[in-house]
């Protein structure tokens, strides 16, 4: 198999497929740069000052926490797990009151994070119909 006939491969694989999104993300400077973006967008949209009071206001960690689960999340190296250990999210979030309202404005950040990233619009879709997974799994009523 040629070089060429590889890259074919892995590029007609699905979403989702080993590191698939991970590698249309970008690798870890994509999904900072999503990260980041996300952040600034909990920072500004209105629905999200209520999840962006739940979090230190130093972000910091908020941020590395949820660039390195995205990371794996995606097919990714487990940089998570490298530095945090393993992760349950329900148990990570039980701490706060999430609900759908919470959920629907966490993952309007995330939508509103995908507008400035520059990723084929089929993935932004799979994102955000992936994300809602383990969005759901951080409610707790």
């Amino acid at each position: 198999m040629t070089e060429q006939d590889k890259q074919s491969a892995v590029d007609n694989r699905a979403y989702g497929d080993g590191d698939k999104s991970f590698q249309t993300a970008g690798g870890e400077a994509g999904i900072k740069k999503l990260v980041d973006a996300f952040y600034r967008a909990m920072e500004t949209l209105p629905q999200a000052q209520h999840i962006l009071e739940m979090h230190d206001d130093d972000l910091t960690e908020s941020n590395d926490k949820l660039f390195r689960f995205l990371c794996g999340w995606l097919g990714g190296p487990k940089l998570f797990r490298e530095k945090y250990g393993s992760i349950a999210i329900p148990r990570a979030h039980e701490h706060l009151d999430i609900g759908i309202e919470e959920r629907d404005a966490w993952l309007a950040c995330m939508e509103e994070a995908l507008k400035e990233q520059d990723y084929p619009a089929d993935f932004k879709a799979y994102l955000m119909e992936a994300l809602m997974f383990p969005a759901n799994r951080c409610r707790n009523r």
